[in-house]
């Protein structure tokens, strides 16, 4: 067979596994070709359903598979690596809003909020042993945050989704969620409040800090709160972090002029 011929066989034997609608190739055994669609889309259904436990169960059976057969028809995936999946799937859900148009506003959020689970359990970033002094004092030197820590905002309280619990509007206040793993490889969820997201945001746009400035810049955007107890919580915070791994301690190297 010409390679040209060969290549135009490949396409349309992809173009036939991603939509059964296309034509399948004529020199294939219709037999053959059905084990091949099947196998390839019962293997990728597969993922999308231990990827995204909750939304599998809030969708109904037929709905789920139209649901995923679009996706494996309209997404043009930039990966090729099946542990990548769950961020192929929640990329085609913000990019075709109308493929769930029908299903709850929380989808996306939903969506994405799961697959966090699945991208800081498998990043290749790790807990460093060394670089850092564990027990050092988090006020006077600069905090220094794990780097499997990922901070979320939803609008929908997706950590609290379930087939029992579906909102019907948004939160009306920001949902804050921090995700991490910790030094055994297990991955948490916590829920922050508002002062707590930004301490985190703040510690990692001023890396070089000391806790402590770190905690008067904090208490300088909350004027309506008394400095004294936002410096208290604050502190406390600090050390709850350090205690869940997601503060490993502080920096080693010395402190900027901006943080003098």
């Amino acid at each position: 067979m010409a390679e040209a011929d060969f290549q135009t066989l490949q396409r349309a034997f992809a173009a036939h596994i991603r939509d059964p609608a296309q034509p399948a190739p004529e020199s294939i055994e219709p037999r053959r070709m059905a084990i091949y669609r099947e196998l390839f889309y019962n293997n990728i259904e597969s993922f999308l359903s231990n990827g995204f436990p909750v939304l599998r169960t809030l969708v109904a059976d037929d709905r789920w598979h139209q649901l995923a057969r679009a996706f494996l028809r309209e997404h043009a995936a930039a990966s090729p690596y099946f542990v990548d999946i769950p961020a192929e799937f929640v990329r085609f859900l913000g990019d075709h809003p109308g493929a769930w148009a029908d299903l709850p506003g929380f989808v996306l959020e939903l969506a994405h909020y799961e697959y966090m689970e699945v991208a800081v359990g498998t990043s290749r970033e790790r807990i460093p042993e060394s670089g850092y002094k564990h027990d050092g004092d988090l006020l006077v030197a600069a905090p220094l945050v794990s780097p499997v820590t990922c901070l979320l905002q939803y609008q929908w309280p997706v950590h609290r989704i379930s087939v029992q619990v579906q909102p019907q509007q948004p939160a009306e206040q920001p949902v804050w969620l921090l995700v991490y793993r910790d030094r055994s490889d297990a991955v948490h969820f916590m829920e922050l409040n508002g002062v707590t997201a930004r301490l985190l945001q703040l510690l990692e746009a001023e890396p070089l800090w000391p806790g402590s400035r770190i905690l008067e810049q904090l208490a300088s955007e909350l004027p309506a709160l008394d400095p004294a107890t936002v410096l208290e919580f604050g502190a406390q915070t600090l050390e709850q972090l350090r205690q869940r791994d997601v503060i490993l301690g502080t920096r080693l190297a010395e402190i900027s002029e901006l943080g003098e």
